[in-house]
């Protein structure tokens, strides 16, 4: 380990894997500190839009990806209340259309995500050091880190840190950048479940049911992540030693095929909620630091655009490293990207909130309304399509007031 590396990538996850094997293999001297010994389900994001396929097909990682396991997923079908399931798989969205070259979208575990990219990483020639305690970074053009492992305090000066630490970034607070916070709509709750070989490995939804939004990603072999919005009023609904029992009993209702399947499955991870709330840092970048990934701020997890996320900020990033320019005014079209990016996400997953995760009557028939408005005219769902194209796939009015107002007024 070199006392002054090139980078000093801090966090393991997938933002730190991926920047780190890509910047390794360009041949830069990469450092990755992690705090944790080894990665956990802790039901996060594993869900990666076509467009995030894309970018993963970009850095150069997605051959990783699919040799691990990886499974697609090529139609996003909406089972929903008040639709017949026969009709919804007529009207299912082609994943696989939505992008040249992109098969679909993309499914894996975290943690087995994680554990890919830091093995490619470090086959690249970057060190990654575990168990990492009391960081510390001093911005500067010459940034310093501290730090313990194995007991001992080290300190390296690398060229560049970046902050790829996830939510709550300890980087993040260290170099002043601060988040703006949506106020929180709605909870989300998630587990990973074994034994679903009944529910289509091709297929994906996403809709609402009664008083919940259910979702179903496969990743083959019978194992699917379920997720399941639900109201404010109901914080504690999956909290306790019944919580993976009360969650998949939810899924048991007759507007979702092969429901009482799902809801039969065997928990496969940890089952509870978290806030759906966004979160942005407007600039992240510092004097000798850049933010990535949920350490720069995450888009309400509502439309699933984490990973997709991540990767873009990795190809931004990495292609200024390694195109050698290292001034902090470098980063500039990352960070006015990056804002114009997480403004339009922050659109998409707001409209697809108000419409999908509200619990009301009233939320209910404005429902049945959009959704006629769809059938007559489907460009009214472009805004909700953006979550599988992408931000910048779509013109920009997609993402004004007027498109919501046709829709949901």
């Amino acid at each position: 380990m070199s006392e002054e590396p090139d980078v000093v990538v801090v966090g393991a996850g997938v933002a730190g894997g991926a920047l780190a094997t890509v910047l390794a293999r360009g041949g830069l001297d990469v450092l990755v500190l992690e705090k944790s010994l080894v990665h956990r389900d802790r039901v996060r994001g594993e869900f990666m839009a076509p467009w995030g396929v894309a970018e993963a097909s970009q850095l150069g990682i997605l051959d990783l990806l699919a040799a691990a396991g990886a499974h697609y997923t090529v139609r996003s079908v909406p089972y929903r209340e008040g639709l017949d399931p026969e009709a919804a798989r007529t009207r299912a969205f082609d994943l696989g259309a939505m992008l040249p070259g992109v098969a679909g979208a993309l499914n894996m575990g975290h943690p087995r995500l994680c554990e890919v990219l830091d093995a490619a990483a470090q086959a690249a020639g970057a060190a990654l050091l575990r168990g990492v305690l009391d960081l510390a970074v001093e911005v500067g053009e010459r940034p310093q880190v501290t730090f313990t492992h194995d007991g001992r305090r080290r300190e390296v000066a690398p060229r560049l840190v970046v902050g790829a630490d996830g939510r709550g970034s300890a980087v993040a607070r260290q170099v002043g950048a601060r988040a703006e916070t949506d106020p929180v709509h709605h909870i989300m709750a998630g587990l990973l479940v074994e034994g679903a070989e009944a529910w289509p490995e091709g297929d994906q939804t996403m809709g609402t049911h009664g008083e919940a939004t259910l979702y179903v990603f496969p990743q083959g072999g019978g194992r699917a992540r379920l997720y399941l919005n639900h109201g404010l009023g109901e914080r504690r609904r999956f909290a306790g030693p019944e919580a993976a029992q009360n969650f998949l009993a939810a899924f048991r209702v007759p507007s979702l095929p092969h429901g009482e399947a799902l809801a039969a499955a065997r928990p496969a991870g940890p089952c509870h909620g978290y806030p759906n709330a966004d979160s942005w840092v407007d600039v992240p970048v510092a004097p000798g630091v850049v933010l990535v990934g949920d350490a720069a701020g995450h888009n309400d997890p509502t439309i699933g655009q984490g990973l997709s996320i991540t990767l873009r900020d990795v190809r931004l990033v990495s292609e200024v490293l390694l195109g050698g320019d290292w001034e902090r005014g470098a980063f500039a079209p990352y960070v006015e990207e990056r804002r114009e990016r997480m403004r339009r996400l922050r659109f998409a997953g707001r409209l697809v909130s108000a419409l999908n995760a509200e619990f009301t009557e009233e939320a209910r028939q404005r429902r049945l309304r959009a959704w006629g408005r769809i059938a007559a005219d489907p460009t009214m769902a472009l805004p909700m399509v953006a979550m599988w194209k992408g931000p910048h796939g779509l013109p920009p009015h997609i993402f004004e007031q007027g498109a919501w107002d046709r829709l949901l007024g």
